[in-house]
């Protein structure tokens, strides 16, 4: 993606970002941004709701979801690869107040995602020494994450690359032995029986009922959530025509297998009553399996998600906020770019932003960081329902104006039920929310926000357009 700006002489310098990333760059950004927290943590919780067999139905669900936003995104990232995406789609398909929510929101996810992960790193790390105060460490990880962003792409894609590499490894090892123990090759370290699949079959298929299913799936979609950063890496990628398809179907593929693969090991060798979030389920079964130096392990690989999960948000952070300055809706000096072509003001805006919600999980815990994480926990489903309907309405401006489809570098197939029905999912977790009185809070958080980013963007708009006409 290009970006203008005046040089001294007046003259207009059209400055674009580097376009190094790889197919295998995209490939491990994606899977990087995807396998954090939610799966090595979250999916306790939802187990414990849903149930073994729900867990792994809400879970296949979500797989599907993600794969019907991917193959819109493809389409529209192939046709028009431009770095922070997602709300310039928006805008011209849907409405430039819709971008202006998208941008925002999926901002707000990332940069307080950046606070917390500052955070997880510094406790990961008082595990091995715990002399050190935690704040030092989120310094440490703060400085480190950010020189891997401001330096060249290719630091920060190869960063990535070696960091999603490590998950991959873990989960692939996590599900081979998970399986190995369910048939009863690998012997249980209590010396009990392979339970087999008596977890997910007993009490029925819904122990809890169906209505968990629905109310977990905002949870299951957020563990998802990382897999669209393949859009925002659009603008920065050699010959993205090619690599971009590629990519997702590869993407899509892996988390369908990891994913659902990961699932059903844990919903088969954790009792129900014993699944939650006080401590990661992959430490549960390593321990049921009495793999040694398990809390090592897995403290390593914690560390390594949180900081490939940082390391991801401030990338996309930092693109989202060049891309609203680049368009006049944030000072003009976070769409500055170095000799390189990256935008380090926004990078160090964003940063701003990850320790401000650091700050407030300490100092505010119970009011600011509860409302804002609330709001963010609705921003990624908002973001897929756009891309969706953006596609829908893509798809039909492109065909009123005579348009030659075979022109097109990508087109997702099954037009238009593939995206109608992405955002009839997307929209139908958000609902789940409102049978929950422990997540019910989003939406009364999430609905007004909303609402507000309407209300405020015409006069943002206009302030911005008298910004770029002053500038004329």
């Amino acid at each position: 993606m290009q970006h203008e700006e005046k040089n001294s002489a007046g003259t207009t310098e059209v400055r674009a970002f580097e376009r190094t990333m790889k197919a295998r760059h995209l490939i491990m950004l994606s899977l990087g941004g995807v396998i954090g927290t939610g799966l090595f943590l979250n999916t306790g919780w939802v187990l414990s709701q849903a149930g073994a067999f729900g867990t792994i139905l809400a879970y296949l669900v979500g797989a599907f979801t993600v794969s019907l936003v991917m193959m819109c995104l493809g389409e529209l990232a192939c046709a028009m690869p431009e770095t922070g995406s997602f709300h310039v789609y928006a805008e011209r398909f849907i409405s430039p107040a819709t971008g202006f929510l998208v941008v925002i929101s999926y901002w707000l996810t990332w940069t307080l995602a950046l606070g917390t992960s500052l955070t997880g790193a510094g406790m990961a790390m008082q595990y091995w020494i715990p002399e050190v105060p935690v704040w030092i460490w989120c310094v440490f990880f703060a400085v480190l994450i950010l020189g891997m962003n401001v330096f060249t792409t290719r630091i920060f894609a190869e960063s990535e690359f070696v960091f999603s590499i490590v998950k991959v490894v873990t989960i692939q090892v996590f599900v081979i032995l998970g399986i190995l123990a369910l048939c009863g090759v690998l012997p249980l370290a209590d010396g009990s029986p392979s339970p087999g699949l008596e977890n997910i079959t007993k009490n029925g298929f819904f122990p809890t009922g169906v209505l968990p299913i629905l109310f977990t799936m905002v949870t299951v979609n957020f563990a998802y959530s990382g897999t669209e950063l393949i859009g925002i890496a659009a603008g920065e990628t050699e010959n993205p025509q090619k690599v971009i398809p590629a990519a997702i179907r590869t993407t899509v593929l892996r988390l369908v297998l990891f994913f659902v693969g990961t699932v059903f090991v844990l919903a088969a060798l954790i009792p129900i009553d014993q699944a939650g979030v006080t401590k990661s389920p992959f430490v549960d079964v390593f321990e049921r399996i009495g793999i040694p130096y398990t809390a090592d392990i897995m403290n390593f690989v914690i560390l390594t998600a949180i900081v490939s999960a940082a390391n991801s948000g401030l990338y996309a952070s930092g693109r989202m906020a060049w891309s609203l300055a680049s368009r006049g809706l944030l000072p003009k000096a976070l769409a500055k770019q170095n000799e390189r072509g990256l935008p380090v003001n926004a990078l160090l805006f964003s940063m701003v932003g990850g320790i401000f919600a650091l700050l407030t999980s300490v100092y505010a815990a119970d009011t600011v960081f509860v409302v804002l994480t609330a709001i963010s926990g609705l921003a990624v489903v908002i973001v897929w329902a756009s891309i969706c309907l953006a596609h829908f309405n893509f798809r039909r401006r492109f065909a009123s104006e005579g348009g030659d489809l075979s022109t097109l570098p990508y087109r997702a197939p099954g037009y238009p039920v593939v995206p109608l029905l992405g955002f009839v999912l997307c929209v139908g977790s958000c609902i789940g929310l409102a049978f929950d009185p422990t997540q019910r809070i989003a939406l009364y958080c999430g609905i007004p926000y909303i609402i507000l980013c309407y209300a405020v963007y015409p006069f943002v708009s206009k302030k911005s357009a008298a910004a770029r006409e002053a500038q004329k």
